[in-house]
């Protein structure tokens, strides 16, 4: 039987097939006709802005030098292969008791269609890649004579490389893409060369913008960030929202929240089941949000201390004139919750004690065991960083969203790379993804104050490492109760890193380790039932004591906070509406601020 007869293709269909296959390579080359074009202006660009070469080239140099180490890996990589044989001619010979010789890890999705089990010749590919992507990961991460710093980067872009190779990533070697082209006529091939072309104008025709989610589906104040409220003070840098009450009492504190400004606050409200916002204002807490700016070229020049003064504490100043309530409590999250920490050092020096209780989200301050993120900080990468930003004074958002996404490529590069252009399908709407592409400017000094002082030089851990506005900053003057949130995968503020900010206050500190991630880690609405999270009530100051002794609690830790931060938040009161205070209302929430895009 031919293979045509084996596939069931037509004599019809396999020149509809030849001629899209045509199609899509006239597109491929006028594509990257233009690319050319889009790249090739006055000014040879850094070829290595991350600076892998030289750590990849040291890496390369030790290894050499080790050759009994070389041949020892070479060996079992060898070794693995030949087992693998042995199985794929034991699958030939009939047998089905045969073990594999690499699996996948349990969350890796690349290989879940069946085909990668079921078919001995995309299955033999399957584990030939997994033997040699982990055998070259192990090789290039277990060098001696190299530095940690140099080892992490080694084994962070090895990774990179192994999983931009994956069999999964090309059409020939995916059994779903193969699947699809064959069904469809090779129409998803040109379909995906449709997306590929519109994610490359997306990024002005050099850098491709995957697109993540349908960018139509989630409109702000219509589907997302839909939580009643007005705002009542703006200047250069923040709105604030006011949120309106939902109960005819709330706490006498008032609760102020500072998401980071490296994206946009409606994570903390997003649909109206998932808003921690909403859930927050229903429990009885006057709510207020800063709203950052998406800084131009008019705020390039903002620092730190621009954010301290005209964020933190302009925001407190706000808080009090609508209320009329000198004490208030405080949430930072993320980069939000870094500067939260700062500010509040800063406000104890200066005999500011309205701040009574803080909360941090996924917050780091102490950044010595910072993660994968540091791969991306050495002072060759700070100097080409602040080059690049030098001509318009600010990063752009899009440079964030593509290091935070490198980190889990498979999961939010790759997955979409197949789905998009290999399968040309339309990613489905995802309301989580639609703010993660939606990131915001940073502001040159501010950007590089922040990674220099905090991740280059871990200062802020340091008493009087750094100085804000004049003042030495020494968070040891911190002492007002802490509620400390991590979560167990969060691979941007490992909860490791977040756990050292346990000796670092002065004050009572309540750990909480929350199960998922940087974001599903913290957005856990109670109603979900998703989830765990973890409680020492000792609350040891050495974490493996902590986590040996730390109880599980199914569900949403939100109530374990709620719990915790009632006994700081002062006596029932009449609950405030928004404009009724000290400062008129301005606009209706979610205000201008975060509707300006990138």
């Amino acid at each position: 039987m031919n293979d045509k007869a084996e596939s069931g293709m037509t004599d019809e269909s396999a020149e509809k097939l030849s001629h899209d296959l045509f199609e899509m390579a006239q597109q491929s080359q006028a594509m990257f006709a233009d690319m050319l074009k889009a790249t090739g202006g006055a000014g040879a660009p850094n070829l290595d802005p991350l600076n892998v070469s030289e750590a990849m080239g040291e890496a390369t140099r030790k290894l050499s030098m080790d050759p009994g180490k070389l041949m020892e890996a070479n060996y079992n990589l060898w070794q693995q292969h030949m087992s693998l044989w042995q199985q794929a001619s034991q699958q030939l010979l009939g047998s089905k008791e045969v073990a594999p010789v690499a699996e996948p890890d349990g969350g890796d999705r690349r290989f879940r269609h069946p085909d990668w089990k079921e078919n001995p010749m995309f299955d033999f590919i399957k584990q030939s890649y997994l033997i040699t992507a982990n055998w070259l990961v192990h090789t290039m991460s277990d060098i001696e004579g190299v530095d940690p710093v140099t080892a992490r980067k080694v084994e962070f872009y090895t990774r990179q490389f192994a999983d931009a190779f994956s069999p999964s990533n090309f059409i020939w070697t995916n059994p779903e893409v193969l699947r699809e082209t064959l069904e469809t006529n090779g129409q998803n091939l040109v379909k995906g060369m449709e997306n590929f072309r519109r994610d490359l104008e997306k990024g002005g025709g050099s850098q491709l913008q995957i697109t993540m989610t349908d960018p139509e589906a989630f409109k702000l104040g219509e589907n997302i960030a839909t939580t009643p409220g007005e705002i009542i003070f703006q200047n250069d840098l923040i709105q604030l929202i006011q949120y309106q009450p939902t109960t005819a009492q709330v706490c006498q504190r008032p609760l102020l929240i500072f998401p980071p400004w490296i994206n946009k606050y409606y994570i903390l409200d997003l649909s109206p089941e998932k808003s921690f916002v909403r859930w927050a204002v229903d429990r009885g807490y006057t709510v207020f949000v800063v709203s950052w700016v998406n800084p131009d070229e008019e705020l390039a020049t903002k620092t730190f201390d621009d954010y301290l003064r005209e964020g933190v504490v302009a925001a407190a100043d706000a808080v009090e004139l609508a209320t009329g309530e000198r004490e208030m409590t405080a949430i930072g999250y993320c980069i939000g919750g870094t500067l939260l920490a700062a500010a509040l050092a800063y406000m104890a020096a200066r005999g500011d004690d309205r701040i009574k209780a803080a909360t941090f989200l996924a917050s780091q301050v102490d950044f010595s065991e910072a993660g994968d993120l540091k791969v991306f900080v050495d002072e060759q990468q700070l100097d080409n960083l602040d080059k690049m930003m030098e001509e318009k004074g600010y990063l752009e958002g899009q440079a964030m969203f593509t290091t935070f996404n490198m980190l889990r490529a498979n999961d939010l590069i790759w997955s979409f790379y197949v789905n998009n252009y290999l399968m040309g399908r339309d990613p489905m709407p995802f309301d989580l993804l639609h703010w993660n592409a939606d990131a915001t400017r940073m502001p040159r000094l501010t950007h590089m104050f922040y990674l220099r002082e905090m991740y280059l030089h871990n200062n802020l851990a340091k008493p009087g490492g750094i100085e804000l506005a004049g003042t030495p900053i020494d968070l040891r003057k911190v002492t007002i109760p802490i509620y400390l949130q991590a979560s167990r995968e969060d691979h941007i503020a490992p909860y490791s890193s977040v756990f050292k900010a346990r000796t670092l206050f002065s004050g009572p500190v309540r750990f909480m380790l929350a199960g998922s991630g940087h974001i599903a880690g913290v957005i856990n609405p109670p109603a979900k039932r998703k989830y765990q999270y973890w409680i020492n009530a000792d609350q040891p100051q050495d974490l493996e004591e902590w986590m040996a002794g730390a109880t599980e609690h199914p569900g949403s830790w939100w109530p374990d906070w709620d719990q915790w931060l009632r006994e700081y938040s002062g006596p029932q009161v009449l609950a405030r509406v928004p404009g009724e205070g000290g400062l008129a209302v301005i606009e209706d929430a979610p205000g201008s601020y975060v509707k300006d895009q990138n």
